[in-house]
């Protein structure tokens, strides 16, 4: 037997689990199969003299190309997923027997099937993976870019989302786009007055440390902030509205490298709160996506 041949016999012993993975993460048997035949085609391609475990490798490469499908589908704003057939049983940790997993699937599966559309594709992954899957959070970790401790927080947050059952409806998204254009503009155009527009007068801004430098770490009142900002409005000039944590906020991503953030509590149309981001930690447990 050659090489090839062995790879492909034992890529087809772990086809059911990959499977598995691939439609809890997608939420569609239509798209099951193509995660996994890049799987394929990248064990193919890959050297294997060093992967000790394949099934582990296997895993992640699977997680890795369904992030790229979810991620892929948000940018394009597709129509929000829904099982389009029974998913198939996993094979999960030694000693679950296929009674346990067909109760999983039936339970668990279904119920993050429901909130797939709350959740951020790295939190899709995080829970899928360690609270289905039992993948240690330092191997996570990597496939979405972020520290270990990162990726427990996101498997956090989808768990308490999808032992809520269904959610209530979130904030709107549209208007709070609208109220975010309309600071951007303000700020890039040095425009005091249009600034204070979408500010609340009692505005509250938090920056950590990271981004203060010793400088007072928050700001009362938006008039005082407002002329701070309009100060450094160039700086605008590089930031974009983006998706954190499901809610509209703005970035400093060059090249895909987050290095700042602000989030905004947005009440009755205007910015009530504002939360700057500077330190790599908090950054890297954020999941963002540019909005333009």
């Amino acid at each position: 037997m050659n090489e090839r041949d062995y790879l492909a016999e034992r890529f087809e012993e772990k086809r059911t689990h990959l499977r598995a993975v691939a439609y809890r993460m997608l939420g569609s048997a239509s798209e099951v199969d193509d995660a996994v035949q890049e799987a394929w085609l990248r064990l193919s391609r890959a050297d294997t003299t060093g992967i000790e475990n394949l099934g582990g490798w296997l895993t992640t490469v699977v997680a890795r190309v369904c992030l790229d499908m979810l991620r892929s589908r948000k940018s394009r704003r597709e129509e929000p997923f829904t099982a389009d057939a029974p998913e198939p049983v996993a094979i999960g940790p030694s000693g679950r027997s296929p009674e346990h997993e067909a109760l999983l699937a039936d339970s668990v599966g279904l119920a993050l099937l429901v909130v797939l559309d709350t959740l951020t594709p790295a939190e899709r992954l995080a829970f899928v993976l360690h609270d289905m899957f039992a993948v240690p959070f330092e191997e996570i970790a990597p496939v979405v870019g972020r520290s270990a401790t990162a990726a427990r927080q996101l498997a956090s947050r989808a768990r308490r989302r999808v032992r809520g059952g269904a959610a209530a409806p979130g904030p709107d998204l549209v208007r709070q786009r609208e109220v975010v254009d309309a600071f951007l503009a303000a700020l890039r155009g040095g425009d005091f007055e249009g600034l204070l527009a979408v500010l609340d007068p009692d505005l509250v801004v938090r920056a950590d440390a990271a981004v203060t430098s010793g400088a007072p770490s928050e700001v009362r009142g938006a008039a005082l902030w407002a002329k701070q900002a309009v100060a450094f409005g160039r700086l605008a000039q590089q930031v974009r509205p983006a998706l954190l944590n499901g809610g509209i906020g703005v970035v400093m991503a060059p090249r895909g490298r987050l290095v700042r953030a602000l989030r905004f509590t947005i009440a009755n149309g205007k910015i009530s709160e504002i939360d700057v981001i500077g330190d790599p930690d908090r950054l890297g447990a954020l999941d963002f996506s540019i909005a333009d």
